[in-house]
């Protein structure tokens, strides 16, 4: 009996080889025979899978970023069973620096996407631009959720600040692959601003009456209250 294809676990093998070759080459200079080479099978394979090379560009952004999620799942897992908004912003943001092997990859391929998508139409017109939004939309829900909470600066603009968070992570990713800052630095300055956003509650001053005391001694004043 012929052994039965997993359809889409060669999917997933081709895709790996693309993010392989793409990480060491640029998402600019691969084709489909590379990334035929890379897997191990042949370019009709390849052809009769993603038909084009904009298709397998977007299914292994598409695989990648599932690599990401797991990542930011694996980070969150290690915080504990409740992270909070904070912890889950960090996870996020945290897990896109170029770090390692796979989220300088990650960085690359997104980064070149992006670049590429602006001269080619085939690329523009997939959805990776939703990408984005849904992760500024994740972050500033995760801020309000914090302020509700009394854990973030009831002042800050939840969506201003989301967009500052994303756009300087993308910023500083950028400054560690060129070498002008180590990851060290770039995670110091991301502490630094979620330090700013993530205000604790002040405790009160030692002759400073809590709020449960004080609404004790008002209940007490009143006429009629026991």
């Amino acid at each position: 009996m012929p052994k039965r294809v997993d359809h889409e676990e060669r999917r997933t093998q081709i895709a790996e080889a693309l993010v392989r070759v793409a990480g060491r080459r640029g998402l600019h200079a691969v084709g489909m025979r590379d990334v035929a080479a890379e897997a191990g099978v042949s370019l009709r394979l390849v052809q009769y899978y993603f038909q084009t090379k904009e298709k397998l560009l977007f299914y292994g952004l598409q695989h990648l970023t599932d690599r990401f999620s797991a990542r930011v799942g694996a980070r969150l897992s290690a915080v504990g069973p409740d992270p909070g908004p904070r912890a889950t912003i960090e996870a996020i943001l945290l897990a896109s620096l170029p770090t390692d092997e796979e989220s300088r990859t990650f960085h690359l391929l997104y980064s070149s996407y992006s670049i590429l998508s602006v001269t080619d139409d085939a690329l523009a017109a997939q959805p990776f631009i939703d990408k984005p939004d849904a992760a500024e939309d994740a972050l500033a829900g995760l801020i309000r959720q914090a302020q509700e909470a009394g854990l973030a600066d009831p002042d800050a603009d939840a969506r201003t600040e989301a967009i500052s968070l994303l756009a300087m992570t993308a910023t500083m990713g950028t400054s560690i692959l060129v070498g002008q800052r180590q990851p060290e630095s770039a995670v110091a300055v991301l502490h630094h601003h979620l330090d700013r956003i993530f205000t604790p509650q002040r405790p009160p001053a030692p002759d400073e009456p809590t709020t449960a005391a004080t609404a004790a001694a008002t209940t007490a004043g009143r006429p009629g209250q026991f």
